[in-house]
């Protein structure tokens, strides 16, 4: 077990698999390199949708199946250290396809596009929003949370905590600029339980980035696909 940081280890990271000195050297990488932290961004919803991997009920085939998909995972990583993203990726894709007929997946097809709860306690969402000096926000009645800013080179890294929603909800996280432009920072699904209410008393954290630099973004807004807004926050 080394704390050596490699470029590389981001899908690592992403999915929970580094040991804990690496973690945390990565952990720490993070917050000077650009690259890993929008490769992170990209990759969290893949990883967080195979963490939600279950086992269908009454379906002998998928016994086992999630500790053989973090197995070969685990293997996938060693083998391929220093391989490239797109190898990566291209593994974490394979894993999920074979258990796609045994596993039921925390995501939900709708409309035009693929949306899945992206919330993991103890996730880099989570990690870096509680690591950081959020913003708070005013909402819709019982609606709470606030932000996380990272100003980054290629623009501004962003997490969110969302508190006192009940799904079923498609969200977005967006920023708007001071000249009234809209940007798209993440989006995420609800389910019905919610996030940081009673019965499921865990918030959501999300995170993204936007090519707007902090100067530049007047607020963000939470808003439903429906055109609700759930959450300003001024910043």
């Amino acid at each position: 077990m080394s704390p050596r940081v490699e470029h590389t280890d981001v899908g690592a990271y992403a999915l929970g698999l580094l040991e804990e000195d690496d973690r945390r050297a990565f952990s720490a990488h993070l917050s000077g390199c650009p690259s890993c932290t929008a490769e992170l961004a990209e990759l969290t919803g893949t990883a967080e949708a195979l963490a939600g991997v279950e086992p269908v009920e009454g379906d002998d085939r998928t016994s086992g199946s999630r500790g053989e998909v973090v197995d070969l995972l685990r293997r996938k990583r060693a083998a391929d250290r220093r391989a490239r993203r797109g190898t990566f990726v291209i593994g974490v894709a394979a894993a999920a396809a074979l258990v796609a007929t045994g596993v039921a997946v925390g995501g939900t097809l709708s409309g035009g596009g693929a949306t899945m709860p992206v919330h993991s306690a103890h996730g880099p969402a989570e990690e870096f929003y509680r690591r950081g000096n959020p913003i708070a926000g005013s909402g819709a009645p019982g609606v709470s949370g606030g932000v996380v800013l990272e100003t980054k080179g290629w623009g501004t890294h962003a997490a969110l905590e969302l508190k006192g929603v009940r799904g079923p909800l498609e969200c977005e996280l967006v920023a708007v600029s001071r000249t009234g432009g809209r940007r798209v920072v993440t989006g995420w699904a609800v389910p019905e339980k919610g996030y940081g209410v009673p019965g499921s008393p865990e918030p959501l954290y999300v995170h993204g980035g936007t090519a707007l630099s902090p100067a530049d973004i007047d607020r963000f807004e939470v808003n439903t696909t429906s055109g609700r807004t759930l959450l300003v926050i001024d910043v």
